[in-house]
């Protein structure tokens, strides 16, 4: 087995009447250190990635897919809960509801547990069911496989956004779903506390004789 990174945050998943999706990720611990990223679905399916660097950019889009990648400033704040986003073309403002049934639900699993790649894998299937689609386990990129952790989940009540200044609508469940990896956001906008663990595959490379 290969490398292992670990990305600890928050993700927001947001869509509005427009047809514009937006995935936020917020990561306090990662290995690139704290810094927010976006992955932004057009009405007409063009996938867009935001990344703040180009070394963060290179390992986002090697282990999704993307049909264009931009390096922008990338600011955002989550705070008294209020999430803001600040990303090129893309600004969100949005207001934070209360803890969904299924987020009292997955608090309730001790963290360690909720987090780790063999229970996130043996879940995967039930978690597609509870969350309209969201899988905890999958193949990315790059031959790696993808573990998402989510330990808490707050409701998303409102939001205002907008792609070059056009404001993109009222917000709206996520669909139809994001097509980035092997999985999407729930349907409904919502802010999860999560720990995203990728795993290299690739049979590491026998040395030169």
């Amino acid at each position: 087995m290969g490398s292992r990174w670990i990305f600890d945050g928050h993700i927001a998943g947001i869509g509005t009447a427009s047809g514009l999706r937006a995935v936020v990720g917020l990561w306090q611990h990662s290995p690139f250190g704290a810094f927010a990223d976006v992955m932004v679905q057009q009405p007409s399916g063009h996938r867009l990635l935001l990344a703040p660097t180009g070394e963060v950019a290179d390992f986002i889009s090697s282990t999704y897919s993307f049909d264009e990648v931009r390096v922008v400033e990338v600011g955002t704040t989550l705070a008294r809960g209020l999430l803001t986003v600040d990303a090129g073309s893309l600004a969100v403002r949005a207001r934070l509801g209360g803890r969904t049934i299924l987020g009292s639900a997955l608090r309730a699993v001790p963290r360690p547990l909720a987090v780790h790649p063999r229970w996130l894998q043996a879940i995967s299937p039930v978690a597609a069911v509870l969350s309209g689609g969201s899988r905890t386990s999958g193949t990315a990129g790059s031959g790696r496989h993808e573990y998402y952790g989510v330990s808490d989940l707050h409701s998303i009540s409102s939001a205002v956004v907008s792609w070059d200044g056009v404001d993109a609508g009222k917000l709206a469940q996520i669909l139809p779903a994001v097509e980035f990896g092997f999985s999407s956001v729930p349907p409904q906008p919502s802010l999860a506390r999560v720990r995203t663990t990728v795993v290299d595959l690739t049979p590491l490379r026998s040395p030169r004789r």
